[in-house]
């Protein structure tokens, strides 16, 4: 759920000018999980801009707080939300831990690096949501090692509906910066993509995962 539409409009224009989102209808990405997509998001590049690092840093940081209070502990998604997540933690002068996929093989074999006590709140923070799985796992591992988790917020949604049947399901409150549709109507809008692309990433919206098999 997009909190702030002139929030949701600004994050999807630094995303868009940066190429952290880039969109190719005439000549879709594949996904790790076999989906064609006219868009690919890497938000890791935010890191590489501080500008842009630090606004997006500064509003999560504000939501969370306007949300939430201050929790006990700020925890970021492997890989992706682990800069970003830190530099939220940072800001709000906040701990931080970070969540595995799954547990390392070797050594303490840790899932969660960081100190966690038990019965702390932690707010999650995400890079990016899509199907919401692994975001859900990370919520689970963390209920697992006893931490009550208030929330997630991301910086950019997919918006798809699984993914909302997903965290309904799992009773995981979701907040975004940006999602996809705020993201169509800025590029549509600035003249970023013309009209036959953007009845494409409509269409492909509709139903990604049988868009162009």
């Amino acid at each position: 759920m997009v909190l702030d539409k002139n929030t949701a409009k600004k994050t999807a224009e630094l995303l868009l000018q940066i190429n952290a989102i880039k969109l190719k209808p005439e000549n879709p990405f594949s996904w790790a999980s076999g989906w064609k997509s006219p868009i690919y998001c890497d938000n890791r590049i935010i890191l590489s801009y501080p500008a842009i690092r630090n606004y997006v840093r500064e509003e999560m940081a504000k939501y969370v707080e306007s949300l939430y209070a201050k929790p006990d502990v700020i925890a970021g998604v492997a890989t992706g939300a682990i800069g970003v997540g830190a530099l939220v933690a940072d800001y709000m002068g906040l701990p931080f831990i970070y969540v595995r996929p799954e547990p390392k093989s070797h050594g303490r074999q840790n899932q969660i690096e960081g100190v966690l006590e038990a019965n702390q709140t932690v707010v999650v923070i995400e890079d990016l949501i899509s199907t919401g799985k692994s975001s859900l796992n990370a919520v689970q591992a963390l209920e697992a090692a006893g931490a009550k988790v208030k929330g997630m917020m991301a910086i950019f949604s997919y918006g798809f509906a699984v993914a909302e049947t997903n965290f309904t399901e799992k009773e995981v409150e979701l907040h975004t910066l940006s999602d996809y549709e705020h993201l169509i109507q800025h590029a549509s809008e600035t003249d970023y993509i013309n009209d036959a692309q953007l009845t494409t990433l409509m269409e492909w919206r509709q139903n990604p995962s049988e868009w162009k098999k």
